[in-house]
């Protein structure tokens, strides 16, 4: 009889150790879930941020972000001013100069294709005669959010014309410009400033800065334009 009740004790207890070590196991599960989330919280705190003073005397905290990671109207307004700039021209703002300023915001075997595509563009006088006449404006219509392609790559497409005007022709005359364009991330921006810097020098500096640099440019119906090598 007491062998009976050994018996008995000892199936009735079993059940309850299981019980418990499934409790205590949960219990420790929760323990290291919320230990884990105070950790991410606590390292979100602790991540310095930078803090940007902005030529307007404004200054703003940015948060830290990796040297392949950009955010998307950072780079829809690179590909935006860099083709505004690259193509506005002038008396004042010769085309020689400017290509000369900015085209270092192009990848270096970029810069000869798209030097001939714009004189393609503008087959009435030559890309590198800084005493062409009249005005050369570009406006841009639409420029999409970018598409990540790989790491530190994006591909935007631009709608965008130039408009021209010399002295034989007031009324303009306008040059669709709607191409895929191709961006990509850089360690360390190609621009520099000379010792006098004019206003073309200070923008394309100034767009250098986002350490972005353009190494494609396609058709719009161009289907394979991420795949191509320049």
């Amino acid at each position: 009889m007491q062998l009976l009740k050994s018996e008995t004790k000892k199936n009735s207890i079993l059940p309850l150790l299981a019980v418990g070590t499934f409790g205590l196991h949960l219990l420790t599960l929760l323990l290291l879930m919320f230990h884990g989330s105070m950790l991410e919280l606590l390292n979100r705190r602790l991540t310095p941020r930078s803090l940007v003073q902005l030529v307007n005397g404004n200054a703003i905290t940015v948060d830290p972000k990796s040297s392949a990671e950009r955010y998307p109207e950072t780079i829809r307004r690179f590909v935006g001013e860099t083709m505004t700039l690259m193509l506005t021209w002038s008396s004042q703002q010769p085309p020689a100069a400017i290509w000369e300023s900015s085209s270092s915001l192009l990848v270096s075997n970029l810069q000869s294709k798209f030097l001939t595509e714009i004189n393609n563009l503008n087959l009435t006088q030559q890309f590198g005669n800084a005493n062409r006449s009249g005005e050369h404006i570009f406006i841009v219509e639409k420029i999409s959010q970018p598409t990540p392609i790989g790491e530190g790559k994006w591909q935007v497409e631009m709608r965008a014309y130039q408009l021209i005007f010399n002295n034989s022709d007031n009324l303009g005359r306008s040059i669709p410009f709607n191409k895929q364009i191709l961006v990509q991330a850089i360690d360390e921006s190609a621009i520099s400033l000379p010792n006098k810097p004019l206003p073309w020098h200070l923008a394309a500096y100034r767009l250098g800065e986002a350490r972005l640099e353009i190494y494609n440019i396609c058709d719009i119906e161009d289907k394979n334009c991420s795949t191509k090598s320049n």
